[in-house]
Parts: structure tokens; sequence; C-alpha cells
């Protein structure tokens, strides 16, 4: 799998598009919201420069591309109110893969700018970069600030020597040791590379705010990474003859979950950043927006598989283009109407869980 290719989320505005599944990543930006503020109010509250300049590192499409960057800007724009400063400009940077719906981003630009305006009256200038965050993407000390949701839970590429993950997609509580070992020994070295980058294009006391996925178990055998059911539904499509066993076992999907520990770790071991706030927290999956409107429905004994089908839909939306790669085309609407057939099946635990994160915030030494 060629990472780069085929790592990005579905793309255009329909039903299984990332844009209109992305309802949990919503809610995660919302709990990190007063985190982002906080840190950004403390990093400019002695000065601001005539130009802020902000990336923000896997951005993808949809509607919540500008959640955060609207609030540093928000931010900003209240302590120079506060302080009756003079309002700075703004340059803002999104990037993620190439394969990114880098067109759909961009044609919501103007419709940004303009509410933007509406609430504040600083110039923003915004622009993209394609490429991996795993790489440099910005001159030197050329960033203030640097925010990423979402993105770095995904890895560079599939850990070696994973060939024997058997039954599973990814690292899952039935993996060997030596898997869950390959998995975390990826992670750190992809996170180093990204702090080590990051703190070449950041200025000293420059900053970032980071979240991804997370678990709360220091050993990473011990839990739920929600990609059992993928897993368990290719393995449905095995016993159909629909897919071949050895295709099954071949296919790992590049994603990790840390431990609190294991990021302040590798923060400290890489140097070059001081971690300011670092938190676990949790985001209830159950019931939101869409599915909040299924559970208000008097659907009777329909509810699980309601909402079995709208699980499905936010599963496909960003594993499909993986999926797709490695199994082809032809598989994928059955793969889902199975995964919404045992998700249902499988009842409230499944689809009623909590969603574990990590949101850290650090300061360039």
């Amino acid at each position: 799998m060629a990472e780069a290719k085929v790592l990005r989320m579905n793309e255009a505005d329909h039903e299984i598009s990332y844009a209109n599944n992305s309802v949990i990543q919503n809610a995660v930006i919302l709990k990190v919201m007063p985190i982002i503020e906080e840190f950004v109010s403390d990093m400019f509250s002695k000065t601001v420069p005539s130009c802020v300049k902000v990336a923000d590192l896997g951005c993808s499409s949809g509607p919540n591309t500008f959640m955060s960057i609207s609030q540093v800007i928000h931010s900003i724009h209240g302590i120079c109110t506060q302080q009756q400063l003079k309002l700075p400009e703004f340059q803002v940077t999104l990037n993620d893969l190439p394969e990114n719906d880098f067109n759909s981003v961009f044609k919501s630009v103007p419709g940004f700018i303009e509410r933007l305006q509406k609430v504040v009256q600083e110039r923003c200038y915004i622009g993209g970069v394609a490429g991996s965050f795993y790489h440099r993407l910005f001159p030197t000390r050329s960033l203030h600030f640097v925010h990423s949701s979402y993105a770095l839970h995904w890895l560079s590429m599939v850990p070696v020597g994973v060939e024997n993950n058997k039954g599973n997609i990814c690292m899952a509580e039935s993996s060997p040791p030596n898997v869950v070992k390959a998995y975390a020994q990826q992670f750190r070295e992809d996170f180093t590379k990204f702090l080590s980058m990051r703190s070449k294009e950041i200025i000293p006391q420059g900053g970032m705010v980071l979240t991804f996925t997370a678990r709360k178990n220091p050993n990473p055998s011990n839990e739920d990474y929600g990609l059992e059911i993928v897993a368990i539904s290719l393995l449905d499509l095995v016993a159909q003859g629909v897919v071949k066993e050895a295709d099954v076992d071949s296919f790992n999907i590049p994603l990790y979950a840390p431990c609190k520990e294991e990021v302040a770790e590798i923060v400290e071991s890489e140097g070059s950043f001081e971690i300011k706030e670092l938190q676990v927290f949790e985001v209830d999956v159950s019931c939101l927006n869409r599915d909040e409107q299924l559970c208000n429905k008097d659907l009777g004994s329909d509810i699980d598989m309601q909402l079995g089908k709208s699980y499905a839909n936010t599963m496909r939306a960003v594993l499909e283009p993986m999926i797709c790669s490695h199994f082809g085309n032809a598989i994928i609407d059955e793969l889902f109407v199975r995964f919404a057939e045992n998700a249902a099946n499988l009842g409230k635990n499944s689809m009623h869980q909590k969603k574990v994160n990590i949101v850290v915030s650090m300061e360039k030494k």
C-alpha cells in the first residue's frame, strides 16, 4: 500500500463523503477548543506580531477544516481588542497529503473569509501545502503556531514485520506481541520525526496543539481500537468466497493509538518542546448529530440497524480508499452492508462507545 496515495478521506459532498460523516472529529475539536484558546492567549499575551503565521496539519476537507483556525484568529482578536493592540494579519497554511480533496477545501475558502470578516476585521490569507507532515513542509522558523487534529494516529507506513497479524487489520487484542511492538515502534519513529521537523519550522516560544486517537491502558493489547467489526466483516466475505483469506491476512491499516505515557516520553526524548498540557479525554460517539436524530425517532426494532448503517458510513468515509486499493472496488458496498449488519447484531456495545483521545499542547524551547 502506497500510504501517501490511499491515506485520504472520501472526497466530495455525497452520502459517504468524509464531509458528511465526520461528526466524531467535530465533537473532538469542540472539546479541544478551550485548550487552543488558553494556549494561544498565553502565547500572545505579551506581544502580537504584525503577521501571525499558522499551519493546520492534516486538514482534510469538509466543515471541520476551518474550526480550529477560526478559534485561533478569534482568540488573538480578543487579546488585541482587550489590550488595544494593532490587529495583525494572518497567514494560514492548510496541509494534507496530495490526494486530499483540496478542490473542496479551496472552494470553501471564500465563504470562510466572508463569515470571519463579519466578526473580526483582520486580513487572513489562506494557502495550501500538499505533503506528508513527517517531512519538512515550511521554511526554517517561519511558523508561530501549529495545529493538528485527528491526523497523527495515522502512521507513515504499515509497520514492517506484521505478516503474522492474521484475522486482524490493525493492532488488536488478539494481535501477536511482535505486531504490537512493531506498531508501537513505528509510532515512536514517526512522532519523533514529526517533532523534529516542526522544531525547525516553528519559532522559539512558538507552539503546537495536537489531538489524536489514544488509549487509556498502557498495555496496548487490552483495548478495542474500533476496527474489529471491519475485520469481522471481511472474514464474512471470505466465508462467502468473495474475498481471499490471504488478502485479508496481508491487509493492515497504518493506525496506532498511543497512551499518555508514550506521548510524554517521546516528547521528552526528542527534546525540542516543553509540554504545557497533556490530557486524555473521552467523546461519547453515540447519538452524535445524525445519530442523535435517529435516537430520537420511534424506530422500534429498526434503531440498531439504522445506527449500524450510520456507523458504517462513518467508517467507510475514512477507510474506503485504503480498502479499495488492496481488495479492489467490487467488494466495498457488500463489505459495509455486512459491517452495518454486524454492528447492529452486536448492538449498543459496538456503537455506543466512548472514544479515547489525547490532546497535548507544547512550546518550542
